[in-house]
């Protein structure tokens, strides 16, 4: 098991003014390390072998060491994010994390995991084309709490990731200003140490930037305006001819990184919501898992193993036992979902504990897949080449000990195939020792 540990950064080391100004991309990536790694560690291309945080006993990586057998330095075939940061995120500053097949943000309240899982699904948003406007519906609260505007009143909040795959590490960093508009100002997208998209905000009055990609042709760079509502890396592919070398490294790097954020499903069931019936939709689980009674109509007919597989999770969660779990239609035409207790009347999930509810309903998504999920992935990229990412925040919230073990040993087992990945947030990570393959990141309020 990996640990890593973050603690915020000094308010003596805290900059005057969170504005992200153009500036600011004009360094490279790697020249001030992120919070509580070392200069080595902060490179696209190094492991991150943090210590545990104060307190927590050292845990071991089920993680092959360098040259060993069954360690591969190839890069692999699906493209996913192996790092996190939050530059000036809520109450991140110059934090890196590390982001395995399996991840668990660890810490008490108010220590930013759910601010780093709102970070990673506002990437994933930006990636599939969205909107800043749509991502960032409350910008002003991204920004960390005690930073001062600048002289023109600019605040605003950066985030960034790294993706690997075919085309290596690549790297993602994004300048957002919240106030007094809400706009993307600066982006930089680098691979190898090569700048390979760069845009920042020139004249304030003109809703663009003004971007500059690679092209390493008779001209070694492209300058074109684009707009400041949306990522630049995800409208390369409609701006980029794909004529030279450059371009086409150009194109390759953001198509990995679009590919790594787009197939991202963030859920917190609400027990509130699948305990009522629901009317027959299109069998695809929303994030709060209110239809839930909706896809097991769809998914008992569709995948008989799969189903089979939940109802094996269930009976292990739920107290009595559990013969099936599926939706039975009631006389208004609605569904109800209900256990089957092989013994006569079924159990309807109204008379189920919140626990028991959220258990099943994170049980279910760990088990299915993209067509399932409300989530859009990239239609144009073969599912061999995709990973689905599940964002699951209080991840341990409402579930028993037993419930959360067995959770833990199905995510670990899922993410085991490669075309899934799970990052949680929980309370306390101590129940996690002994599961192999998790990575677990320990943060300080």
């Amino acid at each position: 098991m990996a640990v890593s540990s973050q603690s915020p950064q000094s308010s003596e080391s805290a900059p005057s003014s969170e504005y992200p100004r153009s500036s600011e991309f004009s360094r490279p990536p790697e020249s001030v390390p992120p919070q509580g790694r070392s200069p080595e560690a902060a490179s696209p291309r190094a492991r991150p072998s943090p210590e545990p945080s104060a307190g927590a006993a050292p845990l071991s990586s089920n993680a092959p060491a360098p040259g060993s057998p069954g360690r591969t330095d190839a890069h692999p075939d699906r493209p996913h994010l192996t790092e996190l940061r939050l530059s000036a995120f809520a109450t991140h500053r110059g934090a890196g994390f590390p982001l395995g097949p399996l991840t668990l943000f660890a810490g008490p309240s108010g220590c930013g995991k759910t601010s780093a899982l709102r970070a990673y699904e506002a990437l994933a948003r930006l990636g599939g084309g969205g909107e800043v406007g749509e991502v960032f519906p409350d910008p002003v609260a991204c920004v960390p709490e005690r930073a001062r505007p600048d002289a023109q009143r600019r605040r605003g909040f950066r985030i960034g990731c790294t993706a690997d795959g075919p085309e290596g590490p690549v790297r993602l960093d994004v300048a957002v200003q919240a106030e007094p508009e809400l706009r993307i100002v600066g982006e930089r997208l680098t691979s190898g140490g090569l700048v390979l998209l760069e845009t920042a905000l020139r004249d304030p009055s003109r809703r663009s930037v003004q971007a500059a990609w690679h092209t390493a042709g008779s001209s070694p760079v492209t300058r074109a305006p684009l707009p400041d509502d949306r990522l630049g890396t995800a409208l390369l592919p409609l701006r980029v001819a794909g004529k030279t070398d450059g371009q086409r490294q150009v194109l390759a790097a953001a198509e990995q990184m679009v590919v790594a954020l787009r197939s991202v499903f963030a859920c917190d069931p609400a027990p509130e919501r699948m305990r009522a019936a629901v009317p027959i939709g299109d069998g695809r689980l929303l994030r709060d898992c209110g239809n839930l009674a909706d896809v097991l109509w769809r998914t008992r007919s569709e995948c008989g193993r799969r189903h089979g597989q939940l109802v094996t999770a269930v009976r292990t969660g739920c107290a009595g036992p559990v013969v099936d779990v599926l939706a039975e239609p009631l006389p208004d035409g609605m569904l109800r979902a209900v256990l089957d207790r092989g013994d006569g009347p079924r159990t309807g999930f109204e008379r189920l504990g919140d626990g028991e509810l959220r258990y099943a309903a994170l049980a279910l998504v760990l088990l299915t897949g993209p067509g399932v999920l409300e989530v859009d992935p990239p239609g144009e990229v073969p599912a061999a080449m995709q990973t689905l990412t599940v964002l699951a925040d209080g991840l341990d919230r409402a579930i028993d000990v037993r419930q959360r073990a067995e959770l833990l040993r199905l995510a670990a087992r899922m993410c085991e195939r490669g075309h899934i990945r799970v990052v949680g947030a929980v309370s306390d990570a101590s129940w996690v020792a002994g599961v192999e393959g998790v990575t677990v990141v320990h943060l300080e309020p």
